[in-house]
């Protein structure tokens, strides 16, 4: 499934022969929908994600996190698909929080032309157990009062982190930019590495959430075990 996720190809045209010991393909993905389905990979990735952040010197319950979205080309996969105005390009959206260290912490895919506010709405719902401490989430100025309202029913702060108004030009905003680099935007740079994530290529949006999340689960398990 890394090779598969790595690399970019299909599933059916997995290696499969003497020289290459990977089983056939069929195998390969009826262990992938079956793990989905039960939700083995959504606790083998909470598993890790708890000992990543022990091992950075952290609690395995974050209180803070970030939050914000990214569009994504689609493919001629049949599947549901929506267009971005803004982007100007036919696919979907990722809705991604995660922690203070760029860790996952919830996502959700929906069609591209689901606005952010719409996709916070919706990704709040995909909290897990293990962010029952998370109470503030940083944003872009792209979220409305109805992604703050949800926010507050769930017991979330959600801070708009606003570019002031005398600045002129590139400037570093607190609390987006640790080390210069915005959180959720080097998270996305890390799911970029796998060449199955450059493009929507899944009919159902479930696939391709556990696909990023797989994509998390082999950089959590890199920092674990160089």
């Amino acid at each position: 499934m890394l090779y598969l996720l790595t690399t970019g190809c299909p599933w059916r045209q997995l290696p499969h022969s003497y020289s290459i010991t990977y089983p056939h393909w069929r195998t390969v993905y009826h262990y992938f929908r079956a793990w989905q389905s039960d939700g083995t990979w959504h606790r083998l990735h909470e598993t890790l994600r708890a000992h990543v952040r022990r091992k950075m010197g952290r609690h395995k319950h974050p209180t803070a996190g970030c939050l914000d979205s990214q569009s994504i080309k689609g493919t001629h996969v049949p599947g549901t698909r929506g267009y971005d105005c803004f982007k100007r390009l036919t696919g979907r959206k990722r809705h991604l929080i995660v922690d203070t260290q760029g860790l996952l912490l919830a996502i959700c895919v929906t069609p591209a032309n689901i606005s952010e506010t719409a996709g916070a709405v919706q990704v709040f719902k995909h909290l897990p157990g293990s962010a029952k401490k998370l109470r503030v989430l940083w944003c872009d100025n792209g979220y409305f009062n109805t992604a703050f309202e949800q926010a507050e029913k769930q017991r979330l702060e959600l801070r708009a982190v606003k570019r002031p108004e005398e600045q002129k030009g590139f400037a570093v905003l607190p609390r987006r930019a640790p080390s210069g680099q915005e959180v959720v935007e080097r998270t996305f740079a890390w799911l970029s590495r796998c060449r199955r994530l450059a493009r929507d290529y899944e009919t159902r949006p479930q696939s391709s959430e556990t696909l990023i999340r797989l994509a998390m689960t082999r950089l959590m398990l890199i920092r674990l075990a160089p």
